[in-house]
């Protein structure tokens, strides 16, 4: 089956000055030398990486696929629990309607009613967004990751997806079970080769290595999903061990969590949320995926990311140290430490009640 062709305006090749660095390879140099701090401090000094001046929000290269998507994405889980359908309609639509291109849902959010809400919701509208799901197989084998991709196929009322990812790949026995023969790795490259999904990548917020153990493979993702937040360099990092091997590579790095998955340090004042979002947008990333589940929280998204300019290596540094003490024993990012924010299902496929 061949796609639909998705609007030009998503498929647009032009590069400006940033995207063009990444071409030629120099961020990954950049990265590799002096590591997201080297970047955002080349990042700073570039005008064009910001859309502050026209209140536009800024798109950004999805790594090599030649796509662009908003600095902002549309996060399915959160937003999948609004109760009343025409409320969550509306939200999605205002956030299409401000620019926001990119969309993020799993197999398995609130048990299949994120697709089915977003499918409704893209009726008309499918060829002015990029669309992401991820299968939910959790290690099984590649069959159950296949229906699993025609359930989501359905419920969002399209032939193909733009990006599939693995969900939360996060015990340590994971990269191995997706890796075997007959598993994950292979449903997400015959799905491309169908013609279903036309780019491929993985997600995961326990553990770096985890990541790093995934990307040993050589596999060709395309995207890789991960925690990206102020906390993050202190504990467990992404950011210092994950994000440079993507960059140099190729790879769209994309964020998640950057107020921490439930917005602690913001209630307590640590920090606010225009410093958590601005930290993220200034490393080297293709998106951050947020969770927008009202008007207010979508007003606030909207109006960091179109007065989005990248920080100073000094304001970067300012900011970690400023968090440090807070940092170092990861009791802002739980999500690493214990499974209480793992998945039911991913957790039954390890015996974990």
């Amino acid at each position: 089956m061949t796609p639909k062709k998705p609007n030009e305006a998503i498929w647009s090749t032009s590069l400006d000055r940033r995207q063009l660095l990444k071409q030629l390879g120099i961020a990954g140099s950049l990265m590799a030398f002096g590591g997201p701090s080297r970047w955002a401090e080349v990042l700073a000094a570039d005008p064009s990486s910001s859309n502050s001046a026209t209140g536009e929000i800024p798109r950004r290269a999805l790594g090599n696929t030649g796509v662009q998507v908003s600095a902002l994405c549309f996060g399915g889980a959160h937003w999948g629990r609004i109760q009343d359908d025409a409320d969550a309609i509306r939200l999605l639509h205002a956030a299409i309607d401000a620019g926001v291109n990119f969309l993020d849902n799993a197999w398995e959010y609130n048990g299949g009613r994120s697709e089915e809400l977003m499918g409704k919701a893209l009726q008309g509208r499918r060829q002015q967004v990029v669309l992401m799901t991820k299968v939910c197989s959790h290690g099984r084998n590649k069959q159950v990751a296949m229906q699993q991709l025609e359930d989501s196929l359905r419920r969002l009322k399209t032939d193909y997806l733009d990006l599939w990812q693995i969900h939360e790949v996060v015990y340590e026995d994971d990269p191995d079970r997706h890796f075997v023969p007959n598993g994950g790795a292979e449903a997400l490259l015959e799905a491309k080769q169908q013609g279903k999904v036309r780019f491929i990548g993985f997600t995961g917020h326990k553990h770096p290595q985890i990541h790093l153990k995934m990307l040993a493979h050589e596999f060709p993702f395309d995207t890789c999903q991960m925690p990206l937040n102020v906390f993050d360099s202190t504990y467990r990092s992404f950011e210092r061990d994950v994000l440079p091997v993507l960059t140099q590579r190729g790879i769209a790095a994309l964020g998640m969590k950057s107020l921490t998955g439930n917005a602690e340090p913001i209630k307590q004042g640590i920090v606010t949320p225009e410093e958590a979002i601005r930290y993220v947008l200034s490393l080297p990333i293709a998106s951050l995926v947020s969770g927008i589940d009202s008007p207010q929280v979508l007003r606030q998204n909207l109006d960091i990311v179109r007065r989005f300019t990248p920080m100073t290596l000094a304001e970067m540094d300012g900011l970690r140290t400023r968090v440090g003490r807070y940092a170092m024993d990861g009791r802002y990012e739980l999500f690493k430490s214990t499974n209480r924010y793992d998945g039911r299902i991913g957790r039954d496929q390890h015996g974990i009640s």
